[in-house]
């Protein structure tokens, strides 16, 4: 998994295909990282991403209700059409914030 942590903010750069297998390693890296650095607020980064099945809409909802029972949020970022319109379909778009800019 690609990411950057700054202060209590973790930003983690999604490859091309979160499928069952990224999925797996970006869910486990990232709740070590929330845990150890205190993360309260994560920015997943879509910049690169082309498809995301229903693993990675898992990714985002179960970081999202553990920031939540931390008081923190959850961002997507640079993410294309489909990406959007995944996020949209899925409900996510609804519990997330979606950033046209950082």
């Amino acid at each position: 998994m690609d990411y950057h942590v700054e202060e209590n903010c973790l930003t983690i750069f999604l490859p091309g295909e979160v499928d069952h297998c990224s999925a797996e390693t970006i869910r486990k890296e990232a709740d070590e990282v929330i845990r150890k650095k205190h993360i309260r607020y994560v920015i997943f980064d879509f910049a690169d991403t082309k498809f995301m099945d229903s693993s990675g809409i898992g990714v985002i909802m179960g970081r999202y209700r553990t920031l939540r029972l931390l008081g923190g949020e959850v961002w997507a970022v640079h993410a294309n059409e489909r990406m959007k319109k995944i996020l949209n379909m899925s409900g996510v778009a609804k519990i997330i914030r979606l950033c046209e800019e950082e």
